[in-house]
């Protein structure tokens, strides 16, 4: 029997809040807000203004600490999210939604700020522009890290993201730093603006970039040791290590691709925690990822480990 393999995804947890908008609101939004993220791109704010609150939008369950967890227990690994969410999570059934996917979230607390959000913009073509309020997410200190380190340093896979303080995180790479059994580290640069001291700890052993991080970043990248997968949008993911190959993703008709990104993660994680090959766990990633972007919702729309392997058999 193949080994199940397990996760921690130590990130955020956020509610999604997502408008779609035509290119000229986005264009006029652009001009008018100067942090206002291009296509593909996530930044980070205190607050957003009422007018950009005010447009019509549905709410998903998200972050991508929370999403990549989902989708690792969607891909079959025994999954465990670390992280806080807010006093109000109950309003939106946070942790019951997240306990009902297979994620282990007995390890979450519930900290005295709202529960982080993401407000999440969709163009007519399904690429989106996400502006982050991190809330109860920004109270994930050292001292809540430290108490999961055993479980973190046992996982097979551990994935992180850029979407909770760095410090704790960069506390917690010293420690596996030091360990000689310890997980395969998977880091997310995103949002990647203060990303940098993540890609550049000798802890982390792969980088999963898109084609914006990967610019940002890119003299972090070239001094990095470990694996770099890059996502490409529609066009080929390309893995560079000690050698370098690429995966072609299947034809779309995109619909939204939120959380693309973190259902390629989460499988990604998965595959490798039960021990497949580099080469075949992108390949599934890379399905699972373009499957995701037909549908609305980062979470809702992360599809299971056997109708990944089912598109996988009939492209074959």
């Amino acid at each position: 029997m193949r080994h199940t393999g397990t996760v921690v995804s130590l990130g955020s947890v956020n509610v999604d809040v997502v408008s779609r908008l035509d290119s000229a609101v986005l264009t006029r939004l652009a001009e008018q807000y100067e942090w206002f993220p291009t296509a593909g791109s996530t930044v980070r704010v205190a607050d957003v203004p009422d007018d950009v609150e005010a447009f019509p939008h549905e709410v998903f369950l998200g972050g991508k600490g929370a999403n990549q967890a989902v989708a690792a227990a969607r891909a079959g690994a025994e999954t465990t999210l670390l992280g806080k969410v807010g006093s109000d999570e109950q309003s939106y059934d946070v942790l019951d939604g997240l306990d009902a996917t297979g994620v282990d979230v007995d390890c979450v607390h519930v900290g005295d700020a709202e529960t982080g959000k993401a407000y999440v913009f969709v163009d007519e073509d399904g690429e989106n522009r996400i502006v982050v309020v991190e809330g109860a997410n920004g109270q994930v200190d050292e001292r809540y890290v430290e108490a999961y380190a055993d479980r973190v340093c046992a996982a097979d896979c551990l994935l992180l993201q850029n979407e909770i303080p760095v410090p704790p995180v960069l506390a917690l790479l010293d420690r596996l730093a030091m360990t000689d059994d310890g997980p395969t580290v998977v880091v997310d640069p995103a949002p990647v603006d203060g990303s940098a001291p993540l890609v550049r700890h000798p802890a982390v052993d792969i980088v999963r970039p898109n084609e914006h991080e990967y610019a940002a970043l890119e003299s972090e990248l070239a001094d990095f040791d470990g694996t770099i997968v890059q996502t490409r949008g529609p066009a080929e993911v390309l893995v560079e290590n000690d050698e370098q190959f690429t995966v072609s993703p299947p034809p779309t008709n995109p619909v939204d691709t939120t959380g693309a990104g973190d259902t390629f993660n989460g499988y990604l994680a998965a595959e490798l925690a039960r021990g497949s090959p580099l080469r075949e766990a992108v390949d599934v990633a890379t399905m699972a990822a373009s499957m995701s972007i037909e549908a609305s919702g980062a979470q809702a729309s992360i599809p299971t480990l056997e109708t990944v392997r089912a598109s996988i058999s009939g492209s074959a």
